[in-house]
C-alpha cells in the first residue's frame, strides 16, 4: 500500500511538461532551467520519497503544514516598469519552497518568450535580476512559480513595458484657427489613437512659412492622448499659407493655416467740423474720434492744420494704435477778427489712403451792446404830446446829435449803434402836433464795456 501511494502520488505530481520543455533561455543569475539537471532530478526523489510520511504528519499537525504562498511585491503588480533593467523581488514560501522560476512574456499569461529563470532560495526574501526587458510600452506577463512538496505552482502577474508603444501612433494634428489675419498666436495639438506609455512620445514639428514658428517638438505625457503647443504668426503683407507637420514613429501629419494680409485703416468720428458764431478772442473746442479700424496696427505719422484761428491738440506723433483702439484729436477755434473762416486738419498715416482730411469752419464776431432808454410821459403838459426826440453825444465830441425821433405815445428806445469802450449821453425832448419842443430832460451817460 505504501508503494502504491507513492507511485500515485508521484505521477500525479511530475513537473508541469512547460517546465520541462528544452529551448533556448536567455541568461539568468542562478541557473537555467533544465530536464536534465541533476540537482532538480535528485531534489524531486528525495521530496517525493519523503511526501507519504508528511501527509501522514500533516495530518496529525494541520498548523506545521499550512504553506505560505510566495508573492511578487516589487516592482508593484500591475506598475510601469522603470526599463528593460528590472530586479524582481518576492517574499519566500514555506521552507520547503526551494526552487523558483520566474517566467516573462508578452504573448499571454503563462508566456516566456522574453525569458525564463530558476533561483533556488529558501530565504524569506528573494530578488532576481533581468535583463533586456523590451520598451514597447507593451503588457508584460509574468509568474511566478514554486515547487512544493514535490509540485509546481504558480501566481500571475502582469506590467506595463517602459517607452511608447508602437501601437499608440501619430493620429492627428489640428488647430484652433485655420485662417489668421495679422500677427497673433495658434493653439495647436497633435493626437495619438491610444495614450502614450512610459516616458511619454516626442513628436516632431516644424513650419514650412516662417511667418508661423512652432517648437522643434512637443512630449505627449505617459498616459495622455494629446499634446498642445503655441504656434505664432507674424504679420504679413500678402495672403499665403503655412503648412504644420507633426512626425512620431514614422507617421506624419499636416495642417495648413491661411495667412491673411493685414491692413492698418483710419476711422474718423467726422470728417466736417463747423464752430458756428465764436465771439472774437474767445476759445471754442470740438473733439474728433480717430479709430484704428483695420487688421493690422495703424501708426499715424503727421497731423497739420490751417485756418486763421484754428489750432489741434491731444495727439503725440508718431502714434500707434493697434486695432481697435481709439484716440481722441481736439481742434480749438479763436478768432481774432470778425468774418467767417475755414480751415482743415490733415493726418497722414500707414493706412492704403495714407490721407485723412477734417474740414474746418467758423465765425468770429465781435461782441453786440445796445442802450435801453426809458423815460416818464410829461404830466399836466397843457399841449398834447404826439412823439419824442432822442437826441446823443458821444464822449468827446462838442454837440448832441438827434439820433430817433418818434410819434406815438411810447416812452423807451434801444440804440444798437453802440461801440465797446465808448461812453454816450443822452436826453429827451417831448413835442407836440405844431412840431414843438419841450425842454430837454435830464442826461443820461452810459459806457459801452
Amino acid at each position: 500500500m505504501f508503494i502504491a501511494l507513492f507511485n500515485s502520488l508521484h505521477i500525479r505530481s511530475f513537473p508541469s511538461p512547460k517546465s520541462q520543455q528544452p529551448g533556448p533561455f536567455p541568461a539568468f543569475e542562478r541557473g537555467r532551467i533544465s530536464r536534465l539537471d541533476p540537482a532538480l532530478w535528485r531534489q524531486f526523489r528525495r521530496e517525493w520519497l519523503l511526501a507519504p510520511f508528511l501527509c501522514c504528519l500533516c495530518l496529525a499537525l494541520p498548523p506545521a503544514c499550512v504553506a505560505q504562498q510566495p508573492a511578487l511585491t516589487s516592482p508593484a503588480p500591475g506598475s510601469v516598469l522603470p526599463g528593460s533593467s528590472v530586479t524582481f523581488i518576492w517574499s519566500g514560501g514555506a521552507t520547503r519552497i526551494s526552487q523558483y522560476q520566474l517566467w516573462l512574456g508578452t504573448t499571454g499569461p503563462g508566456s516566456e518568450n522574453v525569458g525564463a529563470y530558476s533561483v533556488r532560495s529558501k530565504s524569506s526574501k528573494v530578488s532576481l535580476s533581468v535583463t533586456g526587458i523590451p520598451k514597447n510600452g507593451a503588457k508584460l506577463y509574468v509568474e511566478l512559480r514554486w515547487r512544493s512538496s514535490g509540485s509546481w505552482h504558480f501566481a500571475q502577474y502582469s506590467y506595463s513595458e517602459a517607452g511608447s508603444s508602437v501601437s499608440t501612433p501619430l493620429s492627428g494634428l489640428t488647430c484652433r484657427s485655420s485662417s489668421l489675419t495679422g500677427a497673433g498666436a495658434d493653439t495647436c495639438a497633435v493626437s495619438l489613437t491610444a495614450a502614450a506609455g512610459t516616458g511619454g512620445l516626442i513628436v516632431a514639428l516644424k513650419s514650412s512659412n516662417s511667418a508661423v514658428t512652432v517648437p522643434s517638438s512637443v512630449s505627449v505625457p505617459a498616459g495622455a492622448t494629446t499634446a498642445s503647443f503655441t504656434a505664432s504668426v507674424l504679420s504679413v503683407s500678402t495672403t499665403q499659407t503655412a503648412t504644420l507637420t507633426a512626425t512620431a514613429a514614422g507617421i506624419a501629419k499636416t495642417y495648413v493655416i491661411t495667412l491673411n494680409a493685414a491692413t492698418p485703416a483710419l476711422t474718423l468720428g467726422t470728417k466736417n467740423v463747423g464752430f458756428g458764431d465764436v465771439n472774437l478772442n474767445s476759445t471754442a473746442t470740438q473733439s474728433v474720434t480717430l479709430t484704428s479700424s483695420g487688421t493690422a496696427a495703424l501708426t499715424i505719422k503727421a497731423e497739420t492744420v490751417t485756418g486763421a484761428g484754428f489750432n489741434i491738440s491731444g495727439l503725440s506723433v508718431p502714434l500707434v494704435l493697434n486695432p481697435g483702439q481709439a484716440a481722441t484729436l481736439y481742434i480749438a477755434f479763436k478768432p481774432t477778427v470778425a468774418g467767417t473762416s475755414t480751415g482743415t486738419v490733415t493726418l497722414t498715416s500707414n493706412a492704403p489712403s495714407s490721407i485723412a482730411t477734417i474740414s474746418l469752419s467758423g465765425t468770429g464776431q465781435s461782441l453786440l451792446h445796445q442802450v435801453n432808454l426809458t423815460w416818464d410821459a410829461p404830466a399836466n403838459s397843457p399841449d398834447p404830446v404826439v412823439g419824442y426826440n432822442v437826441y446823443r453825444e458821444t464822449a468827446g465830441g462838442s454837440s448832441y446829435q438827434l439820433l430817433s425821433t418818434s410819434a406815438g405815445a411810447a416812452t423807451g428806445f434801444a440804440d444798437t449803434t453802440v461801440q465797446s469802450g465808448t461812453s454816450y449821453s443822452y436826453y429827451v425832448e417831448s413835442v407836440d402836433a405844431q412840431g414843438n419842443q419841450s425842454v430837454p430832460s435830464n442826461v443820461y451817460t452810459a459806457t459801452i464795456p
